[in-house]
């Protein structure tokens, strides 16, 4: 830095509407880095009535707060998979450098306003490296908020009061994948551990997740367009899963009409133990074989059979018991999940039945950072965190701090960042010469 000072030319410079700027003074500005904080005194150039400027800022991209980049994406880095207070303390640690939290929140917050629109302008993945089946998977965890202003704990709650008032994030998957044929035989041979998987199992593709609270609306329509993006004569087939949530079923039909929709088998089977226990209670060995049969029937396509045998259970025990109640419960679960069933069909397909990939995301993107212990965000905090570990879990990181820093560079400076700047005067000395 001090050498670029030094070599500084006090030339006038061009200012708005090719208006000369005269050299003015030496100006300070503070510059927050990884070696510490340090003072820079470089040129600036000013007159009356035009607007400052200091060409060493533009030449070596400074941002507009005091903190390098190099320091703050670090610091994020950190977040995103930790404690705000945690992360800093390890700077503080490894570098000696005492960065506060407010300044990792801030630059969090600042910096993932531009992650919708690097993924807007983000080039489509390699065809040659896609599979033929283009997987859509959606589902929801909720996130634990802040207390309103004024909202004191209670000394006590009371029946039906929340410890935590959450807010739902919703979470999105994209990716593509082989074909996968099965038999309903060998999915509950695999579901009852009773055989593992069949090899050569294929992997997805160019995975992608994100996860917002702002509706499931908002979070669909992200979904749909990435895609489109997507989309393309190479994708032979397209699917989209979800879990037996109504209302996100709906989105799902609405903004993925060329998708049709497949019911989690993961859920399914989790409501037969549902119904087997109210049948069997816990510990008859009986429950286990019951489920195992009404598991193949339903990944044969013969559903309405098994809504058949709950309701005719339910009807043989006393109307207002728990065990019919939660048969009849289970039962209405299958019949209104019918149009999502037709597994034999799926499964010739070679088409995905399980939501494992946005399950999984589900827990790692959110649950795992926003319910450490004794967490509480606000909303547009958990918004800007969750984009940002997006962006990590994607791999996209340094391609999208790559295109933050570009962005800013133009909005700041007016130029690309990768444009070589030449003051009109010396570039006519050049053609002289």
């Amino acid at each position: 830095l001090a050498c670029r000072v030094q070599a500084e030319s006090h030339a006038p410079q061009w200012g708005w509407q090719r208006q000369k700027l005269p050299y003015h003074a030496q100006k300070a500005v503070d510059y927050f880095s990884v070696f510490g904080k340090v003072a820079v005194a470089r040129a600036y150039f000013y007159a009356s009535g035009q607007a400052g400027k200091c060409p060493l800022d533009r030449a070596l991209s400074l941002p507009e707060r005091c903190y390098s980049d190099l320091l703050m994406e670090c610091a994020e880095l950190l977040a995103v998979d930790s404690a705000y207070d945690k992360a800093v303390g390890v700077l503080a640690r490894l570098l000696g450098v005492n960065l506060s939290v407010l300044a990792a929140e801030t630059a969090v917050a600042k910096h993932s306003q531009a992650v919708l629109a690097f993924y807007a302008q983000q080039a489509p993945f390699p065809r040659r490296e896609e599979g033929p089946i283009l997987v859509a998977q959606a589902d929801g965890k909720g996130v634990p908020l802040v207390r309103p202003d004024g909202d004191a704990p209670k000394v006590r709650r009371g029946k039906g009061d929340k410890k935590t008032r959450k807010k739902e994030a919703i979470t999105v998957a994209l990716y593509t994948i082989a074909r996968y044929v099965r038999t309903p035989q060998e999915v509950v041979a695999a579901l009852f551990r009773e055989k593992s998987p069949l090899g050569n199992r294929p992997t997805p593709q160019h995975k992608q997740v994100f996860a917002s609270l702002d509706g499931k609306a908002a979070a669909l329509r992200r979904l749909a367009r990435w895609a489109t993006k997507r989309d393309g004569p190479h994708i032979q087939q397209r699917v989209a899963l979800t879990d037996g949530a109504e209302a996100l079923q709906d989105q799902m039909q609405a903004h993925l009409p060329g998708f049709p929709l497949v019911l989690d088998i993961i859920h399914v089977v989790e409501h037969l133990w549902t119904a087997g226990t109210a049948l069997y209670g816990e510990t008859d060995p009986h429950r286990a074989e019951w489920v195992k049969t009404q598991a193949l029937d339903i990944l044969s396509s013969c559903a309405p059979a098994v809504i058949e045998r709950l309701e005719a259970h339910a009807r043989t025990l006393a109307p207002e018991s728990q065990a019919a109640k939660a048969l009849r419960r289970e039962a209405g679960y299958l019949q209104r999940n019918l149009p999502f069933m037709d597994y034999a069909r799926y499964l010739k397909n070679g088409w995905p039945i399980g939501t494992g990939v946005v399950e999984g995301a589900c827990r790692h993107l959110v649950k795992d950072r926003m319910e450490l212990s004794g967490m509480r965000w606000t909303v547009a905090g958990a918004e800007a965190l969750l984009a940002l570990r997006a962006v990590n879990e994607n791999g996209d990181w340094e391609a999208f701090h790559r295109f933050r820093r570009q962005r800013r560079h133009k909005q700041l400076y007016g130029k690309p960042l990768n444009e070589t700047w030449i003051d009109p005067v010396e570039r006519l000395e050049i053609n002289q010469i």
